[in-house]
């Protein structure tokens, strides 16, 4: 779920490029890195950790271009150390280049294998280096190398690609990633891609429109043309799980506002837990607070901030270790006594993934006086790992795909647990044959290649 930015062709590419992945911060939290294009070379800068602390003030000053792509890393192929941080950059028979991915590729080990075969060597363990080797092993030209490169790799990718001459946007068939295209209000109105509509906002861009899923928008000399080389299909797999969680509620994911969606998603659980008695409506912040406004005005139940979240701790999802998770929560959310004490509360989350940071909230509202705890999730059960970039990759860790709903509400200590069905999920969103349900449905929407070549050695 990392977060990616380009800008082509303006002299503040750079500190556009950083001002954008603060606004992408959310989706990724454990690297940060900034390649800039300049007098036919490319300059990096990479980092572990948040942008503040991955890219000092100082060394983003010194970096210069008109040109510049960005990254946030949310490691789920790869390990965390700085040598997948990203943008990654290299030379080969096409010249310098750098990518920066979002998403994860479902054949990356199989390809990889053929490819160290043939004598690739590997510098990273992530799956985006898979696609460098691709493009470098293409006659070219360029356009034509990523073109057919991207036709061999399946599964989640929105990719960008820069090099001294020029900045390439691509978005995998399906369209599982968002990415998008805005103008700078700069002279020549200067391109710019990113992961989402907040990081435009964040620039002063405009929006122009999405990247279509299938397409390769390429930006020289100032001018945009745009490739269609995979052939035309009706087919969507968007991530439903950008509406429900990742994306910010300030930003419009696959044309739709994040915000609206996830109060609807509030609404249509009221719905369904209608005749629910409780005295006032919690959400845990903050990504469940859209949700549970809309629990409210469709229940008429009164919402209330029941704890005080400190925003100088990470988001605990993206963690990437459990036992951080648990100590993040502790010193992230705090309850309001007052608020809570004696009260029967329905408790709005937008999803259960493992149910440990949860169980530790309901722990923490019982010892704060909370007399009924009725939790409400506006997804349906998680019960399929995801293999396009979020990080359930065991089914062991998912809570609703080892134990029976009964035996959730009693780890998790609650009064009653109710999940929004899929069908009132897949109302919510309206246009519901274009996302990606695999994590609900355990039915995916690509070949899951790697996985099946895992199974054949181990059967």
């Amino acid at each position: 779920m990392c977060g990616i930015v380009g800008i082509a062709g303006d002299r503040s590419a750079v500190r556009l490029a950083a001002l954008a992945l603060y606004a992408l911060q959310h989706r990724g939290q454990e690297a940060a890195g900034i390649v800039s294009a300049e007098d036919g070379r490319l300059e990096s800068l990479h980092g572990l950790g948040l942008v503040t602390e991955a890219l000092g003030e100082s060394a983003i000053a010194a970096l210069c271009g008109r040109s510049a792509l960005g990254h946030v890393r949310y490691a789920t192929a790869g390990d965390g150390t700085l040598k997948n941080a990203q943008p990654l950059v290299f030379d080969h028979v096409h010249g310098p280049i750098a990518i920066a991915h979002n998403g994860t590729l479902t054949n990356a080990r199989t390809l990889r294998r053929r490819l160290e075969r043939q004598g690739a060597i590997f510098r990273t363990s992530t799956d985006s280096e898979v696609i460098v080797h691709l493009i470098a092993r293409h006659p070219g030209p360029l356009e034509k190398a990523v073109a057919d490169s991207l036709k061999r790799v399946e599964g989640a990718y929105s990719l960008l690609f820069l090099t001294p001459t020029k900045l390439i946007a691509a978005r995998d068939p399906l369209g599982f990633r968002p990415l998008v295209l805005g103008r700078l209000p700069s002279r020549g109105a200067p391109h710019v891609f990113a992961s989402e509509t907040t990081a435009l906002h964040q620039m002063g861009a405009e929006l122009v429109r999405e990247i279509e899923p299938g397409e390769l928008a390429i930006v020289e000399n100032g001018r945009l043309r745009s490739l269609r080389p995979f052939s035309p299909s009706p087919r969507r797999a968007f991530c439903i799980f950008e509406q429900i969680y990742f994306a910010r509620p300030d930003s419009s994911v696959f044309g739709l506002s994040v915000q609206a969606t996830r109060r609807q998603l509030g609404r249509e659980l009221a719905k369904e837990m209608f005749g629910t008695e409780a005295d006032i409506v919690v959400p845990v912040p903050d990504s469940g607070v859209p949700a549970a406004i809309g629990f409210a005005e469709e229940s008429g139940i009164a919402f209330e901030l029941g704890f005080v979240r400190s925003h100088y701790v990470g988001r605990t999802f993206i963690q990437p270790a459990q036992g951080l998770r648990d100590h993040s929560v502790m010193l992230k959310l705090m309850p309001v006594r007052e608020v809570l004490r004696g009260r029967k509360i329905v408790l709005v989350d937008d999803s259960l993934v493992r149910g440990t940071t949860s169980r530790r909230l309901c722990r923490i509202l019982r010892k704060a006086g909370v007399r009924e705890i009725h939790m409400a999730v506006s997804s349906p059960p998680i019960v399929s790992p995801c293999y396009y970039g979020i990080d359930t990759p065991e089914r062991s860790e998912l809570i609703a795909a080892t134990r029976s709903l009964r035996s959730i509400r009693r780890f998790l200590g609650v009064d009653s647990l109710h999940y929004l069905s899929l069908d009132g999920l897949l109302r919510a969103v309206i246009r519901e044959k274009d996302f990606c349900t695999a994590c609900f449905t355990r039915r995916y929407p690509t070949p899951l290649t790697d996985l099946s070549s895992c199974e054949k050695r181990t059967s």
